[in-house]
Formats: C-alpha cells, structure tokens, sequence
C-alpha cells in the first residue's frame, strides 16, 4: 500500500465548488453584456445599410430623373451591388419600402416610385426606439 504525502494530495471538493461558483458569477455578469454588444453592432450595421441604401435611391432619382419602383432597379442599374441582408432578420428580402406620389426632387420628371426603405424588422432598439421606424 503506497503512503500519500499531505503535499501530493489533490483539491478537496470545497474547494473545487468555491471555483466553480467563480466561474458560474463571472459568466453571468459577461454573457448579458456580451450580449448587449451583439445587439449594438447588429443595430449599427443596420443603420450603415440604411444610410447606404437611402443615399442609393437619392442618387438614382437625381441620375435617372425619376425614382426608383424597387430595391431591384437599384441593382439592376449598378448603384448597388446587392442588396444587404438585414443583420436582425438575417434576410434580404424584408425590407420594407415606401412609395410616394411626389416628386422628391427638383430635376425629377416623373412622380412616383420609391423614396425610402426601413427594416422589416420588429422590436425595440436599445435606444427605446422601433426598429422599423428607422
């Protein structure tokens, strides 16, 4: 029968709890505020693809002298190479567009056809505010 040491003895189970309770505080103070960071760059993707896409349809109307009547023209026509996906639906197809029946610029010739895009997306921001208000 081999002898142990005091010194070669492993950890004793209170111990071992006294780190996994360490471990358990630590992951749910980091976890929420990983999270919160996930939101706040999907939220600023978002608004950089909406910036783009809006400065896109003013661009066309000034070009072409009349508005866009999709998201489509605006690839067809090369002023976008695709459209992007929306970060909180992870689907492009849920943009949502507005049409007016004005003219939304001076040098436009014909009224009509689609002066801005929002986000399909529901829910609230981490401002307060509603994704599809954006």
């Amino acid at each position: 029968m081999v002898k142990r040491r005091k010194s070669e003895a492993g950890f004793t189970l209170l111990e071992l709890m006294v780190v996994m309770i360490i471990i358990g505080v630590l992951a749910a103070i980091a976890i929420p505020a990983y999270l919160t960071q996930i939101k706040r760059a999907k939220e600023a993707v978002l608004r950089e693809d909406l910036h783009v896409m809006r400065q896109a349809i003013d661009q066309y109307t000034v070009d072409k002298q009349k508005a866009p009547q999709s998201l489509d023209d605006l690839v067809q026509t090369g002023y976008m190479k695709t459209l992007p996906t929306d970060p909180l639906t992870n689907r492009a197809d849920t943009w949502v567009t507005e049409q007016s029946d004005s003219y939304s610029s001076v040098d436009q010739t014909e009224s009509g056809g689609m002066n801005n895009v929002r986000s399909g997306a529901g829910g609230l921001a981490t401002d307060g505010s509603i994704y599809s208000s954006w």
